[in-house]
Parts: C-alpha cells; sequence; structure tokens
C-alpha cells in the first residue's frame, strides 16, 4: 500500500476529522443562543497567536481542532446569535458548512470553462436567477464577486469602458472633460472608495440630497446634472440605492430612471442591503423599476444567508462587461462553448473560487419559498419592533420602516448616552445593536437580517430599552 502523500490525510485521521467537524457544527448550533454576542476577549491568547512561531512539525488533526476550540472559537463575535442586529449580516444557513467543505474539496478555478465545467453551470443558473428576479432579458449576465462593494467598483469600472471607448488604452489621461458620478447622501461609502481607486476623484462625487424618507431628491439630481454640464463637466453615472445602509430607504428608481434615460447616464443600483428583498411579494412593487437599471449590485452572504463571501453584479447588457475584462492570452486559449462561461473575461479576478455552490446548494436544498416566507417574517419582525418603540414615551423612530432596518432613539438623549446604551446591551449580553446618525440625530438602529431572531427576542431588546429610557428621563428631570 503506497504511503500517504506529505500533505494528504490518512484514512483513520480522514475519519477522525470528519467526526471532529461533526461534532463542532453540532456543539456550535446548539450553542449559540447562550455564546456572548461579543467575546470577552482573551487578549493574552491573541498576543501569544502572534508572537508564537508556526510549527516545524504539525500538531495533526486532534491539536488543530483543539486550538479552534480553546483559542479562535472564544474570541469570535456570534454573529449567528438571534438578538445579533447590528449589521446587515446574518447567520449562515444551515447547508452552508457542506457546501463550503465540497467546494474546497474539488476546488474548482472558476476563471475560464476548462478547469470548471460544471461550476460555470452553477454559476451561470445562479447568476440568470438573480438576473430574472429583477425583470432582466436574455441579454444580461453577471458574476459573483467578494460583495457588494467589490460589484459596485466593478459596475463603475464597466461604466467608465461604456462611456470612454477609449479607456482601456488610455485611462483619464486624456483631455477629455471630468467624468462626474452622482449618489445619494444615504448612499454606502463603496461608491466614495471606487471613485476614488478608479481615478474619478472624491471631488466628482455628488452627494444629492434627501427627501423626510431619505429618499435621493430627483429635482436636486436634475439641478446637479445641469450645473455640472454647464461647467464643462460631463456626468456619466448614478449610483441609486433601493435600500440604504442606516435607514433601508428605497430611492425613487422609476424617477432616478427617467433622468438617466434623458441624460445618457449610467444607472447602476446599490441592492447590497434590499436588492433581495425582491424576493417578496410585499416589495415586489418597490423594486419593478430595478430592470431599467444598467447594473445592479447585490449581497447573496446577506439575504440569502450564504456564508462570507457572496456578493453579485449583475448588468442588463452582458456585453458591457466582456467590453469591460476581456484579454486574450495565449496560454488560456479554450474554446468557446454554448453552456459555459468564462468567467475571466467579465470581471478582474483570474484565480476565482468556486462561491456559487453554496448559493445553488441553499437554493436547492430549502427552495426558494423558504427564502420568500424569511423574507417575510423579517419585514414583519422589523414592522414590530417600530410598533413597540411607537408605543413607548422614551423612545422614537428616527425614519420610516421601509425594509428592516429600523433607527429609532431615545428621546433628548446625546451621542454618549445613545453609545453608552448600546454598550449596556453588548456588557449584559441582551444585544448587539448600531448606532444610527440621521438628519443632524444621534440614535440607534437594529437591523433585522437573521433568520434566527423571534417576536420574544425584539421584546426584550425592546423592553430592556424602554427601561434605559425611563432612567434617563427620571435623571434629566431631577
Amino acid at each position: 500500500m503506497p504511503d500517504t502523500p506529505a500533505l494528504s490525510l490518512n484514512d483513520e485521521e480522514r475519519m477522525r476529522a470528519g467526526r471532529l467537524l461533526t461534532e463542532f457544527f453540532d456543539d456550535y448550533e446548539r450553542s449559540i443562543p447562550q455564546r456572548p454576542l461579543v467575546p470577552a476577549l482573551d487578549r493574552e491568547v491573541l498576543a501569544d497567536m502572534l508572537t508564537t512561531p508556526l510549527p516545524e512539525e504539525g500538531i495533526g488533526v486532534e491539536g488543530l481542532f483543539r486550538e479552534i476550540n480553546q483559542k479562535i472559537l472564544p474570541n469570535s463575535t456570534t454573529v449567528a446569535h438571534p438578538r445579533f442586529l447590528a449589521y446587515v449580516l446574518g447567520p449562515p444557513n444551515g447547508i452552508a458548512p457542506y457546501a463550503e467543505a465540497i467546494a474546497a474539496t474539488i476546488n474548482q478555478n472558476c476563471n475560464f470553462w476548462q478547469l470548471s465545467p460544471a461550476a460555470s453551470v452553477v454559476e451561470r443558473a445562479v447568476v440568470a436567477w438573480l438576473a430574472g428576479l429583477f425583470g432582466y432579458g436574455e441579454q444580461a449576465g453577471g458574476i459573483l464577486t467578494g460583495g457588494g462593494s467589490i460589484a459596485t467598483l466593478n459596475a463603475l469600472t464597466t461604466a467608465l469602458h461604456a462611456r470612454r471607448p477609449r479607456f482601456r488604452e488610455e485611462g483619464l489621461q486624456t483631455v477629455d472633460p471630468t467624468l462626474v458620478v452622482y449618489t445619494s447622501a444615504e448612499a454606502h461609502r463603496c461608491v466614495d472608495k471606487a471613485a476614488a481607486i478608479l481615478g474619478i476623484g472624491l471631488n466628482n462625487v455628488r452627494r444629492i440630497a434627501t427627501d423626510d424618507r431619505y429618499r435621493m431628491r430627483v429635482d436636486v439630481l436634475e439641478k446637479a446634472i445641469r450645473a455640472d454640464r454647464d461647467a464643462g463637466r460631463e456626468p456619466f453615472c448614478v449610483v441609486a440605492t433601493p435600500g440604504t445602509v442606516t435607514s433601508g430607504s428605497i430611492d425613487p428608481i422609476a424617477d432616478i430612471a427617467d433622468v438617466c434615460e434623458r441624460q445618457d447616464l449610467w444607472l447602476h443600483l446599490d441592492g447590497a442591503f434590499g436588492g433581495l428583498f425582491v424576493l417578496s411579494e410585499r416589495k415586489r412593487e418597490a423594486f419593478q423599476a430595478c430592470c431599467r437599471a444598467n447594473s445592479i449590485a447585490i449581497d447573496p452572504h446577506k439575504l440569502l444567508f450564504a456564508p462570507l463571501e457572496a456578493g453579485c453584479l449583475l448588468v442588463r447588457d452582458r456585453t458591457s462587461l466582456t467590453d469591460a475584462y476581456a484579454f486574450s492570452a495565449s496560454y488560456l486559449t479554450v474554446e468557446e462553448d454554448p453552456v459555459m462561461v468564462d468567467y475571466m473575461d467579465y470581471g478582474p479576478q483570474l484565480s476565482r473560487g468556486f462561491k456559487a455552490l453554496k448559493i445553488w446548494s441553499a437554493l436547492q436544498t430549502f427552495g426558494i419559498g423558504a427564502f420568500r416566507s424569511v423574507m417575510d417574517r423579517m419585514l414583519d419582525l422589523a414592522r414590530y419592533m417600530a410598533d413597540l418603540i411607537e408605543a413607548e414615551r422614551d423612545l422614537e423612530l428616527m425614519a420610516p420602516v421601509s425594509l428592516t432596518a429600523v433607527c429609532f432613539r431615545i428621546n433628548d438623549a446625546t451621542e454618549a448616552e445613545h453609545n453608552a446604551a448600546l454598550a449596556t446591551l453588548v456588557d449584559e449580553g441582551t444585544a448587539l445593536l448600531g448606532p444610527a446618525h440621521l438628519n443632524g440625530q444621534h440614535g440607534m438602529r437594529a437591523c433585522v437580517t437573521n433568520y434566527r431572531t423571534s417576536h420574544s427576542d425584539i421584546e426584550q431588546i425592546v423592553a430592556r430599552l424602554a427601561r434605559i429610557a425611563r432612567r434617563h428621563r427620571a435623571a434629566a428631570n431631577k
């Protein structure tokens, strides 16, 4: 019998690793409600991990799992906790660890189809399904990315190539007018970051004012476009947001699309937070005009509960991606195939992991209907939380609840007092919420994007905050 290769596990080690991994999955799943939301960091252990040299002789399978259980897990945030509501980050769905293990085992390089034929078809199927949710037609395409920020960066890159046919050869080193991007004052910082990376410049990003529901004002957008044209600059792209990062507000997509069509501007939608609420029948109408956008960024690692990382860029015309990203190389030459896609021509990466498997596996395992039900339930929980807050005399909503972000404040409390309340919730293990800043006011934000969250969790959070708020009022009245 041949010796086991140096970097393989023998039969006994594989059985042991499988047993330990299954035990880890089971123990973690059962312990989630009791685990601390934010760990009490063992800084001595973490510092020791930095300073201890990696072993010359390996510690083996059992040694590895011992290190993970004793050092990694106790110093990790419990993002799957039902009262982890600080960010748009839910727990991974139940099949995800197994899909990830399979993807790692077959280790497909999803660049050109010869290296990953089945993976190419799986990604194409996932992208086609996602594009269909937004009403994109047969000409649409897309690519899975590391997240919504990368998807938006890739979208602006694609828009640059579409606006400036010579961009590949000349970049921005031309005498052409300065390009200008428009987005909401409530937009995610990824728009600024993309403009900085691409050389557009932060001074050429226009942050458009919002209305009383924190949606981009179309009249202000049109005025800004006219002003830039009059100044000799070149408006080229609008980034609208169906679900802003703080309040979850949905920009008026149809009206913005009208402006973009009249002005010949690329329309990109940053749907990383809210876009996949298109699955909910009750929100379908709000997303109906998304099909008019040139590109859409979404995050399956949010509302499809895929483990990090899994973003996606969708485009109405897939040739816009190949125009921007396709390069030839003799050593990568492969025959075109009507079924497979060479994803190296759809984005900046060559080496790419099999991200699509964890999305496809979850849809196959649970069915689309399960995800629709979860989204409706999270919408109901957010509305329930808003109703409880409105019933408390010492708490007030800061914005309408459009999706699952609930922004609220303690009456007459300062930023420091709100931060102290947030810290109290964490210290006592009640919940992890985040800060909110809207219209010059400071407050708090809960984002219900966790399929484990229940009505009792929401009740516990609001009841605790109400007690904190009453103490604040009593102290202020002394």
